[in-house]
């Protein structure tokens, strides 16, 4: 049987930093437990702070997570919002249907703590051919979105990357944008670096057969690196295959630091500073 399990917490980090991308709402949690109970939310983030992660990035796939992730970011100071419409979602609605979900993420990220129109993006490994279209016309409104209300964009590109970036040139990036759970090798990063993309590397790049990522990863900026869970999924090693949470952050920002040759503190200070400049505060806008 696997272990499904929570892991211990890590050795806290010494310098605090941020979960880029997170999902601890509840509708994401019960996707991943055929048994047992997820941690509630809160514990979650209380081990997080123990871990020296202060803050997360909690992020909506569709109306319902999209709506819990802004009123609790509303409420909750270590927690920020993304709304979005996942693109394997979009790929699956009418135009009508897509439209109205559209209208509610538009009032969403009207929300102080809702600091990013995420995830949406392509996937060409769920969608096939006659989704695309559906999926294309999601990407671009969120991207307009994004624009309108000033916020960052969380990219979700897997199996996508020359459309992603075909799609972001054609019709204008905003102005902080990030790939979300890289997956591209060299030739992405490279991309990314030249246009000022933020690259956010979760437990993947941890993993023994992610050999191009690491390459990717010595590519990008340190400016222009964050990282981040993707909770529940993709627990980094030495946990993989367990339930993931943010609490478990300083395990993949300890790899990329080795990876880098640098302090994990210095490293740290870095990645909190760029996770500010892509959203904001964490401190501001609570009632």
């Amino acid at each position: 049987m696997p272990d499904v399990s929570y892991p211990p917490l890590p050795e806290r980090l010494p310098v605090p930093v941020y979960d880029d991308h997170t999902h601890i709402d509840p509708y994401s949690a019960a996707g991943w437990f055929d048994e047992g109970e997820p941690l509630d939310w809160r514990e979650q983030l209380d081990r997080a702070e123990a871990a020296g992660v202060q803050g997360v990035v909690q992020v909506g796939t569709d109306v319902e997570s999209s709506r819990w992730s802004a009123e609790t970011a509303a409420v909750e100071p270590r927690m920020l919002a993304a709304v979005a419409i996942h693109p394997n979602d979009a790929a699956r609605m009418t135009d009508a249907e897509l439209d109205e979900a559209l209208a509610v993420i538009d009032d969403l990220a009207a929300r102080p703590r809702v600091r990013a129109v995420g995830e949406t993006g392509l996937d060409f490994f769920r969608t096939a051919e006659d989704g695309r279209a559906q999926q294309l016309a999601a990407f671009e409104a969120h991207i307009a979105i994004a624009k309108r209300h000033g916020l960052a964009l969380q990219i979700h590109d897997r199996d996508a990357h020359d459309d992603v970036v075909a799609t972001l040139l054609r019709v204008g990036a905003p102005e902080r944008t990030v790939f979300h759970c890289f997956s591209g090798g060299p030739e992405l990063a490279r991309t990314a670096a030249e246009h000022g993309w933020y690259c956010s590397f979760a437990g993947t790049v941890t993993f023994k057969s992610a050999t191009r990522l690491r390459e990717a990863l010595a590519l990008v900026p340190r400016d222009r690196i964050l990282v981040e869970t993707d909770a529940p999924w993709l627990a980094p090693t030495p946990v993989r295959g367990r339930p993931n949470s943010p609490y478990l952050v300083p395990h993949t920002l300890r790899l990329v630091a080795q990876e880098l040759g640098v302090d994990v503190g210095e490293l740290g200070a870095q990645v909190a500073a760029s996770t500010e400049a892509v959203y904001g505060s964490w401190s501001t806008d609570l009632p």
